[in-house]
């Protein structure tokens, strides 16, 4: 079952809604960038977010392939949410990003972000979920 949360940046410039489940499973990843900003995520589809506020506040940050797309606020900073390289048709929303008390609990799903192709291809073969892909992981 979906909830709605409601959440955003540090200053509130940048808003959003998403519908995900209360009890969420957060993907913890050791990417370089995961581990820098110390991100940790859920994925959801597209057409599960909406962006209340702030679209014209938002900066992107790009590297390595530049498939990814790490939205900030320009304001202050905060990244509430950004479009991962492994799957351009979903989200990744930071709980930590979320305002509602709606978030019931968090499993975390650890990811080897710094091995990301054979990571990927070994979740295929293994027949586990792949985090990234939305059908997967449907409640």
């Amino acid at each position: 079952m979906l909830v709605k949360h409601f959440g955003g940046c540090l200053c509130g410039l940048v808003k959003f809604e998403v519908e995900a489940p209360a009890n969420l499973s957060v993907i913890r990843c050791n990417c370089s960038i995961c581990c820098k900003k110390q991100n940790d995520y859920f994925i959801v589809s597209k057409d599960k977010f909406i962006l209340l506020t702030g679209s014209d506040q938002l900066t992107t940050y790009t590297f390595c392939t530049h498939t990814a797309k790490h939205m900030f606020c320009r304001q202050c900073g905060v990244q509430s949410f950004f479009q991962p390289r492994n799957n351009p048709d979903v989200y990744g929303i930071m709980p930590h990003c979320i305002d509602s008390e709606t978030i019931k609990s968090i499993e975390y799903i650890y990811f080897d972000g710094q091995n990301c192709e054979t990571s990927m291809n070994e979740l295929i073969k293994s027949g586990n979920n792949n985090p990234f892909c939305i059908e997967e992981n449907k409640q």
